[in-house]
């Protein structure tokens, strides 16, 4: 078959053609390849993403899903363990020193021989337990006296020195409660 006897083929196929569609065709492929273009443009794109999400070696999403999956049982359970220890670390912390409360005094005021060398200190927990520890300075000897702090009092009796020093170290705990931490 020769290319002289297709001809009447295109001739007859040109001549029942629209006149329009002979118009038209170049822009349609036109916008078929630029339709093309856009399209492989966003497979590319798709495909550069779906990489980036994968994380493991083979790079399929399953494995990423897995290993995130494992990730976040060990964060889970890190998560268990830190509040565990915060905890621990909470109970300790209202155990410890924090209100110190201090006063000075002169026991012997009568005679001036003591001046305000005598003091009072008041050491209390955050449940205002504690001890609170008392100097009586003199010339020729120095006391000191300890006594223990529950809830704020003593089993034992108080002077005004030492009560006033347990006032101080409660309001010391106070503040320190209202204090925000860091």
């Amino acid at each position: 078959m020769s290319s002289a006897s297709l001809q009447p083929f295109f001739v007859h196929i040109f001549y029942w053609t629209p006149y329009w569609a002979t118009i038209v065709a170049p822009y349609a492929a036109i916008g078929a390849l630029i339709l093309a273009v856009i399209a492989l443009l966003f497979l590319l794109s798709l495909r550069r993403r779906l990489l980036r999400l994968a994380l493991g070696r083979g790079g399929s999403i399953e494995e990423t899903i897995s290993i995130l999956s494992r990730d976040t049982k060990e964060l889970q359970a890190f998560r268990i363990e830190l509040e565990k220890y915060l905890k621990l670390a909470e109970l300790r912390l209202r155990g410890s020193l924090q209100g110190i409360g201090v006063v000075r005094f002169n026991p012997f005021s009568g005679d001036g021989s003591g001046g305000n060398q005598s003091f009072c200190i008041a050491l209390l927990d955050e449940r205002a337990s504690g001890v609170v520890l008392s100097t009586l300075y003199a010339r020729d000897r120095v006391g000191v006296y300890a006594k223990p702090v529950e809830a704020g009092v003593s089993t034992f009796e108080l002077t005004q020195e030492e009560q006033d020093a347990i006032e101080k170290a409660k309001k010391s705990v106070a503040e320190h409660k209202k204090r925000p931490t860091v």
